[in-house]
């Protein structure tokens, strides 16, 4: 298993059997993987054990978001299957984000809990209409300012915030970015989004990469190649 991927491929599949189908063609060497609604919905954790088995890192991306009770008794259930990355929204507010923390950091071997800006799915003008002030940039800054306050780890963000997040909140702090495309590659609904490597240069330490891999007639070639034009 490698120390620490660069890419985390989201397997954004309904079918856990052809998802595990998929991980078999994938090297723990070369990537972590990411499991979020969907497939957790349809099959369980059953799933994400037997990734983790497989020498595998998981990011459980369910995006807790609940009051601080129920966040903090998900955060330590996802904590005993073994995940290495989960989430929680950050606008589910400081006491909810200190329990999450809280939660995990018993744990011999706690996860990297992540808080979750604003989705990469919107753009200004639709923050607007939900009633959120200022722009998608600024919200961002605004909610990884406090995510870190709370002690957790990093945020999962746009790459295209990178530089200004590191401005805000120092090397340290873990960026997590999907909106992740290869050159050519459509948007789909993301609604911002970079290429892997100006990802990388622009402060990502983690690249959340789905449809160009699971996509790919060869996705550990593809895998390969996009590692290979990673920034060192």
């Amino acid at each position: 298993m490698q120390a620490d991927p660069k890419v985390i491929v989201a397997l954004d599949f309904a079918d856990p059997t052809q998802a595990m189908a998929f991980v078999d063609r994938l090297d723990p060497a070369a990537c972590a993987l990411k499991v979020g609604k969907e497939m957790f919905v349809v099959a369980g954790p059953e799933p994400v054990r037997r990734m983790i088995e497989r020498g595998f890192r998981v990011f459980l991306d369910l995006k807790f978001h609940d009051i601080p009770n129920t966040v903090a008794q998900a955060c330590a259930a996802a904590t005993r299957l073994g995940v290495w990355m989960l989430n929680v929204h950050a606008s589910g507010g400081e006491a909810m984000m200190r329990a999450a923390r809280d939660a995990v950091a018993g744990f011999a071997h706690p996860p990297l809990v992540i808080g979750v800006t604003i989705l990469t799915s919107l753009a200004s003008s639709d923050l607007a209409a939900i009633g959120f002030a200022g722009s998608a940039a600024e919200n961002v800054e605004r909610l990884a300012r406090l995510t870190q306050r709370c002690g957790l780890d990093g945020v999962v963000c746009s790459a295209e915030e990178g530089p200004r997040l590191r401005a805000a909140c120092g090397a340290d702090f873990k960026l997590v970015t999907p909106g992740i495309r290869l050159p050519g590659d459509a948007k789909a609904d993301q609604a911002r989004i970079v290429t892997p490597a100006e990802g990388v240069r622009l402060g990502a330490d983690y690249l959340v990469i789905g449809r160009p891999i699971t996509g790919a007639a060869d996705p550990r070639a593809t895998l390969a190649a996009i590692r290979a034009e990673l920034p060192a």
